[in-house]
């Protein structure tokens, strides 16, 4: 697969302004591009993008609560590129940075119906579904992975 991550920098909002729009309207909203977009001129927690051969062709991170929780936040995989692995390098990425910190007991995401099926291979369970949480007819659903108590301090 021959990928690398490394942490966002802001010349690297349009790349990842690019991810969104190739994942619409399949898993995203045109509607949240502006979200999207504010959460990049200021992103929250840590933040990375996922290149290949120096294209940025994923990107995402997670936000750290403060009720020892960790939050993903704005992942995504060039819509070109689903199925290649980068999604799965990605998750596990953030998953091992979370459980190194020592710090959290749980990670909350949230998704869609469509992309569910992927974060439970992982350990999330849904939580909430939230009927046209996103937009209409897009679902809002909750995931949380809960770790072992000797979990959340491997490295």
């Amino acid at each position: 697969m021959n990928a690398t991550i490394r942490p966002f920098v802001a010349t690297d909002k349009d790349a990842c302004l690019a991810l969104f729009d190739s994942n619409v309207p399949r898993y995203f909203d045109a509607s949240e591009r502006g979200d999207f977009s504010k959460f990049l001129d200021r992103p929250d927690g840590d933040y990375f993008v996922v290149e290949q051969a120096t294209e940025i062709c994923g990107c995402g991170g997670f936000v750290k609560e403060d009720r020892g929780q960790a939050r993903f936040t704005w992942g995504m995989i060039d819509n070109a590129r689903q199925g290649s692995g980068l999604g799965r390098l990605l998750a596990e990425y953030r998953l091992r940075a979370i459980k190194a910190s020592g710090r959290f007991q749980e990670v909350e995401l949230f998704t869609t119906p469509k992309i569910a099926p992927f974060f439970a291979k992982f350990g999330f369970d849904i939580v909430d579904i939230e009927k046209d949480g996103f937009a209409p007819d897009m679902d809002k659903v909750q995931m949380i992975l809960r770790f072992a108590s000797d979990d959340s301090k491997a490295s």
